[in-house]
């Protein structure tokens, strides 16, 4: 099963992290995803470790294997005229185009957007910048942990306001990734009636402010800045991490439902705490009254009892402890693939899957190992020499 985006073909100018999530995304459902890679060096992020796996002539970064599956690998230096011939090859064939690059670069590279949508009028440019590529400040570098602090996302993370942290992964660019992919779709939809393609803009900066979510109305409407408040939630109580006699648990309590179920459940002093308003009001006494009610049970026997009592909950894994969860293996989230180097590799699996009306899953099988450098150089030469051929072309 090849997926929803068989046919499709994708250029990724891109490296590091925001635009290859983006057509990792684009390959899991089936696109052909050619990466062009610099010389010698390729993607910045094949250095990017430890840790770094394989033989000591042949080392691979498991930051690269993380967002490069169902990809091809070419080396091409585009300032090189018959590399950049190679690439202008690729384009006339391409449905979409993907780069990051700073403003300009590809303007300076003799490879401006304007100039490629000439030459292929039907292609789709999706185009990811750090701040935006216009504006008072739209050519700034944009790198991932500088927009979580300038997009307001490190205010909101940590134990306390004084102590503003980073998301543990690099969320302002796998979410300009998502972004960036969900755009490419739509304006692939928008092309089969229009038959003309588009650009799609997105940055760092826009991705994060994209999922403020209420912290965002909670300042634009009501006059309230968000700050850290560490793991329990600024509008619902109890909602976050509680700690038991052996570890904690989170549980959330999301409905008046709910809280008369846990309320009842544990017998707790529910005085003066009758609603959501008032809990979170109230919330330091909220959180002494559950954790002395939990307090005497070890987390398991604890998220057995509140699964009994129908209240939302669950642990704080770690990734050893997810990646070998049941669950996870059931979804899809855990695949197998044959690296050329490396042989058999366990990867991270695409999050999205299909099912025909009749219940059968038509979700795309045989995922393909992230490319060693160039690794694809020879084959994509001569399909592009076939095309020629075909086309009649000398």
């Amino acid at each position: 099963m090849a997926g929803p985006l068989d046919g499709i073909l994708v250029v990724d100018l891109s490296r590091a992290l925001a635009g290859p999530h983006a057509t990792m995304m684009l390959g899991d459902l089936g696109a052909r995803i050619v990466k062009v890679e610099a010389p010698g060096t390729g993607d910045d992020t094949r250095g990017w470790g430890p840790p770094f796996v394989g033989e000591p002539d042949a080392l691979e970064s498991t930051y690269f294997l993380s967002t490069n599956r169902n990809k091809e690998s070419i080396e091409l230096d585009l300032k090189n005229e018959s590399d950049r011939d190679v690439l202008l090859q690729l384009v006339d064939h391409a449905d979409v185009l993907v780069e990051n690059f700073r403003t300009g670069v590809l303007e300076r590279l003799g490879l401006g957007i304007a100039k490629l949508q000439r030459r292929n009028p039907c292609l789709v440019v999706l185009s990811i910048t750090g701040f935006g590529h216009d504006g008072p400040e739209g050519g700034r570098a944009g790198y991932d942990q500088i927009a979580q602090g300038e997009a307001g996302l490190m205010s909101l993370t940590g134990p306390g306001p004084d102590d503003p942290q980073r998301v543990g992964v690099p969320i302002a660019d796998l979410l300009s990734g998502m972004y960036g992919a969900y755009g490419v779709l739509a304006a692939l939809l928008e092309r089969e009636r229009t038959h003309v393609g588009t650009v799609v803009r997105t940055s760092l900066l826009a991705a994060v402010v994209g999922v403020h979510a209420f912290q965002g109305t909670r300042w634009s409407v009501a006059g309230e800045v968000g700050r850290a408040q560490g793991n329990h939630h600024p509008s619902i109580a109890p909602y976050g991490l509680f700690r038991c006699r052996d570890g904690a648990v989170q549980i959330a309590v999301g409905s008046e439902g709910l809280w008369t179920r846990l309320v009842s459940a544990f017998e707790l002093d529910a005085g003066g705490l009758a609603t959501n308003a008032d809990r979170v009001a109230d919330r330091p006494r909220v959180i002494e009254v559950v954790e002395t009610a939990f307090a005497s049970y070890d987390a398991e026997p604890l998220l057995a009892r509140l699964a009994e009592a129908g209240i939302p909950a669950g642990k704080v894994r770690t990734l050893d402890e997810v990646y070998s969860w049941e669950q996870v293996a059931s979804q899809g989230l855990r695949i197998e693939v044959d690296h050329a180097t490396l042989g058999n590799l366990v990867l991270p699996g695409p999050p999205l899957r299909f099912f025909a009306a009749d219940g059968a899953e038509v979700t795309r099988t045989g995922h393909v190992a992230p490319p060693t450098l160039n690794q694809h150089s020879e084959a994509i030469r001569a399909w592009l020499s076939s095309l020629a051929v075909s086309a009649g072309m000398p």
